[in-house]
């Protein structure tokens, strides 16, 4: 399986912002998307995983084959490290909560509440959610945020051992994670061009035209 993605066009707020992105992402490698804040990062990363609808194009596998870790750490207060862990194991059908608090690091913390956590805490248990969803495909934005560089370098490591067992990874970040393995895809040259530039003009334009 790959992940296989042509001309794809999305949206935020009603407003084109990037159109004619094609790439295709194979087993055992990451894709790392760049570009300026605002140019669409998220906007892509959520149309690609069907949180979203695209205007445009085609996106060659299904959104079930995808994890996606976004801003949010998506933790319940109230629960310990462990039942967050193991809330999402029950979602997605594994039994993977031991080895994700491992290669996180979160052992030592197993039994904490998710709301006595520290920022990185929280961003760790966070991301050790991917682990737990037993998917080949984790889609990701900024992921390092909250994290020191100790968990920067953790969370490298996780990523390259993901890639190594033939997983994928799409991952939108300012921060070198020293992926050997990873493409840059600039966005650049997919920005959608405006109505004065010779683009499609949307309704929000016309009517303050």
């Amino acid at each position: 399986m790959e992940l296989r993605v042509t001309n794809l066009a999305c949206a935020r707020g009603g407003l084109t912002v990037l159109e004619g992105v094609s790439f295709t992402l194979r087993p055992g490698h990451a894709l790392v998307l760049r570009g300026p804040n605002g140019i669409g990062k998220t906007t892509a990363l959520r149309t690609l995983c069907g949180l979203q609808p695209a205007l445009a194009g085609e996106v060659s596998v299904p959104p079930e084959s995808m994890a996606y870790a976004a801003h949010a750490d998506g933790l319940k207060a109230t629960l310990t490290v462990t039942e967050n862990l193991a809330f999402w194991a029950a979602v997605y059908g594994t039994d993977l909560v031991e080895d994700a608090l491992q290669r996180m690091n979160l052992d030592a913390l197993r039994d904490r509440m998710a709301a006595n956590l520290s920022a990185g805490q929280k961003r760790r248990l966070g991301l050790a959610r991917l682990l737990v969803t037993g998917r080949p495909i984790w889609v990701l934005d900024e992921p390092t945020v909250s994290l020191d560089a100790a968990s920067v370098a953790l969370f490298a490591g996780v990523i390259r051992a993901h890639l190594a067992a033939g997983g994928m990874a799409l991952i939108a970040t300012h921060i070198d994670l020293g992926l050997d393995e990873a493409e840059i895809l600039d966005l650049g040259p997919f920005k959608a061009r405006s109505p004065r530039d010779g683009g499609p003009a949307s309704a929000f334009d016309e009517a303050f035209t």
